[in-house]
């Protein structure tokens, strides 16, 4: 699914034009970079959390070549799934007896 198919959706379930509902969903997708930008965390009940995790610096190795390369320290987005949510999919999948 991409964003205009979850525009599409949502312009359908609100009757907002397809039109306004991107600008909301643009303007989510904008504050949670921004608050996360910022060092903040996000919490959606019954949808999830996001955070800001630091990675520290270490050595690896490219996979093509072989060569040892040095990772500095980084920061990255990560996003947990509330329980709520993931028994909500885990029950949906069962009972479409779903396998991946």
């Amino acid at each position: 699914m991409t964003k205009a198919d979850i525009v599409d959706r949502v312009a359908a379930g609100t009757g907002l034009t397809k039109l306004e509902t991107e600008a909301i969903i643009e303007g989510f997708i904008t504050t949670v970079i921004e608050a996360l930008k910022d060092g903040k965390g996000i919490e959606i009940r019954g949808f999830g959390s996001y955070k800001v995790k630091q990675k520290n610096a270490r050595q690896a190795r490219n996979p093509k070549t072989g060569e040892q390369v040095f990772v500095p320290a980084h920061f990255v987005p990560t996003f947990k799934f509330s329980k709520d949510f993931k028994d909500i999919v885990d029950k949906g999948m069962k009972e479409k007896g779903t396998a991946i």
